[in-house]
């Protein structure tokens, strides 16, 4: 991000420990890593709002598009008058099984005896 060399990190490390002294270093280090994290947390939660709105203004844009086509296609193709309605077929329900089915005849031992299956090839 801001292109240091190692000659230029050496000479700042130089003038911080001559300027600040060895004592406050690790104070002074610990400082200004608090506040670059609550600079990064800041431009971390501004990014967030600006995708936010981004995000809800290209919402509003396919919302206007799908309206317009929506339109579009509601003009091309009207709906049916009430009368037509009458004309379509109505579901009906089944009546149920055929009446004549029987059940099965059962035998002492309470099992149903089925007619026996032909299973000759045509």
């Amino acid at each position: 991000m801001f292109d240091l060399s190692i000659s230029e990190i050496a000479i700042i490390a130089i003038i911080a420990v001559v300027v600040i002294g060895p004592k406050e270093l690790p104070r002074a280090l610990a400082t200004a890593g608090k506040w670059m994290a609550k600079g990064r947390g800041v431009m971390a939660n501004f990014r967030t709002g600006l995708d936010a709105m981004v995000r809800e203004a290209e919402l509003q844009e396919m919302e206007k598009k799908w309206a317009s086509e929506n339109e579009r296609i509601m003009s091309e193709h009207p709906a049916l008058p009430d009368d037509s309605a009458a004309d379509e077929p109505k579901m009906e329900p089944l009546a149920g099984p055929p009446a004549d089915i029987s059940e099965p005849p059962v035998s002492s031992e309470g099992r149903a005896e089925f007619p026996p299956v032909d299973d000759s090839k045509p």
